[in-house]
Parts: C-alpha cells; sequence; structure tokens
C-alpha cells in the first residue's frame, strides 16, 4: 500500500517575487507576520482591508501554497499569522531585494557612462505575452468617475489612460510622477491613417515603421518619438506605407500597468 506524500508543495518563489521585492503586496504580508493581523496589515500599508485579501490571493496564487493561516485566541478573539510558506517567502524577497540593489548599483555606474535609463531597463525582467511595453510616467490621477483612471505620459509627451480598481491603486501604491509601464497586447492595438478618439479610447499618433507579418494579417509597427514603438494591426484593405502618418487606437481598459522599478 503507498503512502500518501506528506512533503510540503515545492513554494513558486520565482513566480510571486518576478516583478519587484518591493511590491506592497510582500509589505503587506511582512506587516501581518509583524502585526499578526490582516486589517491592522492593511491600516499599516495604507489600503483597505478588500485591497490586503487582493494582495495575499494574488500572492497565494502565484506561490502555489497558502501563505497565511488563522490563529484562534487572545483578547482580539484571533487574527492571522504566516506558514512556513510565507516565513519563506519572506525571506527571499528580502534576499533578491538585498541583491537587486547591489546589481543595480554597479550597473548604474556604468550606465553613467552610456546615459543608459535604468528605470526603464529594470522591466526587462518581466516576462509577459503582451508585445508592447512602454515606458512612461504617472501625470494624473482621477478617482472622482467610477474606476480610477490613471493618465500615463510617454516619453514623446503623448499621453495614455488606463482604468484599474480602486484595491490595484492601492497596492501598486501609484503616485504623479512615478515611472511604470503601459502594457497591451498588440491585438488591442488598431492603426489607421486616421481615427477619431470615441468614448474611452486613447489614441496616439506616428509613423508607419515596419510590417511585422504579410499584408494579409495587417500587423504594423507604429514609430512614436524618443524611438518607441507601437504594434498593431490594420485592415488588411487599409494601404498604409513605410513612413506614413498613422495613428492608433487602444481602449483604456487595455492598458495594463506595471512597475518599472
Amino acid at each position: 500500500m503507498n503512502k500518501k506524500s506528506t512533503a510540503p508543495p515545492r513554494i513558486a518563489l520565482e513566480d510571486a517575487l518576478t516583478s519587484t521585492t518591493t511590491d506592497k503586496r510582500v509589505e503587506v504580508l511582512r506587516a501581518i507576520d509583524r502585526l499578526g493581523s490582516i486589517s491592522e496589515a492593511a491600516r499599516a500599508n495604507g489600503v483597505s482591508y478588500k485591497a490586503a485579501w487582493q494582495a495575499i490571493e494574488t500572492l497565494n496564487n502565484l506561490a502555489g501554497a497558502p501563505l497565511l493561516e488563522k490563529s484562534v485566541g487572545g483578547s482580539g478573539g484571533g487574527g492571522a499569522r504566516l506558514t512556513a510558506a510565507g516565513q519563506q517567502l519572506l525571506r527571499a524577497a528580502d534576499y533578491l531585494s538585498q541583491a537587486r540593489a547591489r546589481a543595480l548599483a554597479e550597473i548604474q555606474n556604468e550606465a553613467n557612462d552610456t546615459n543608459l535609463p535604468m528605470a526603464n531597463i529594470t522591466g526587462i525582467g518581466l516576462r509577459t505575452s503582451m508585445r508592447n511595453q512602454l515606458p512612461c510616467v504617472v501625470c494624473e490621477i482621477d478617482q472622482h468617475h467610477g474606476a480610477p483612471r490613471i493618465w500615463l505620459e510617454l516619453a514623446d509627451g503623448q499621453q495614455l489612460s488606463s482604468r484599474i480598481t480602486r484595491e490595484s491603486l492601492e497596492l501598486l501604491d501609484l503616485k504623479i510622477g512615478l515611472p511604470v509601464l503601459a502594457m497591451c497586447k498588440a491585438t488591442a492595438v488598431t492603426i489607421a491613417p486616421t481615427i477619431v478618439a470615441v468614448g474611452e479610447v486613447n489614441v496616439v499618433k506616428g509613423e508607419i515603421a515596419k510590417r511585422l507579418g504579410t499584408r494579409q494579417d495587417g500587423q504594423l509597427s507604429l514609430a512614436l518619438g524618443h524611438g518607441l514603438q507601437l504594434s498593431g494591426f490594420a485592415d488588411p484593405n487599409t494601404s498604409l506605407k513605410l513612413k506614413q502618418s498613422a495613428m492608433a487606437a487602444i481602449a483604456q481598459s487595455a492598458i495594463v500597468i506595471g512597475l518599472a522599478s
């Protein structure tokens, strides 16, 4: 008779800590370890209880193992504490943060001679199916009309906007002037000679840089200013030539915001 394995599940540390070791989700987990309470950890990090729960659920999914367990008793009637997996995740975050700081300091010394923008280059570690990843800066945050709308300024001065949840706004800790990445799939980008913005649609201008597929599939690269490239699709029946001025439309809901540093 085979005995059921009692070995603990392997913790996917590399998945849970891929984007950044200063992720506020990790800081929420760290505060729970210190305070023994999700609500207290939320207050300590300036986020809502709902956002704190979202942070833990996301980390649980990424790590592939439960990071918290409820504790019973005490004057407050109970709370939460980290599992062994949660403790291991925090140790890994600390090690990676220290190593990342040393590596970036060394690279920055070299980059000073080449003017390499380190805030942009740190996004290289992020692997995603989204072809378009554009460095930009948060220039406005509108929280007055439904889901928060975040305005992002590209290096050439053009702007994009993105709709996100209030919980994501809290966990990303977005502020004016913060460098981020604006990301979207090429299939979410429509390229045409002229486009009139209607509703919650971003429109940017550029010129056709190259054809990425066959003429029949209509995939093109639009050159924006300052060396930025935006991939998208045009109607195969639309006649667009290299270096021709064109426009691209992207729904606000299609823009994903990622931390660039």
